[in-house]
């Protein structure tokens, strides 16, 4: 047993609250297709990126830090 490789359960936990972020990657998806044809690489959507994994993590830390040694 203790040659066993340590799981990571962080992935595992934030496979689990993504669906509680829908509306953070709607937006984000939106503005992927929104600037999908800008050629001229000043569109982006960063803010959308970290708006969804800054709910993701905010679901994902209070779970993860209790399973914490």
């Amino acid at each position: 047993m203790a040659d066993e490789e340590p799981v990571d359960p962080k992935k595992y936990l934030e496979e689990t609250c993504k669906p509680k972020c829908v509306r953070p990657l709607l937006e984000y998806q939106a503005c992927v297709k929104r600037i999908q044809d800008d050629e001229s690489g000043h569109k982006h959507c960063t803010g959308q990126y970290f708006d969804y994994w800054s709910c993701v993590d905010k679901c994902v830390a209070p779970k993860l830090f209790s399973k914490l040694k």
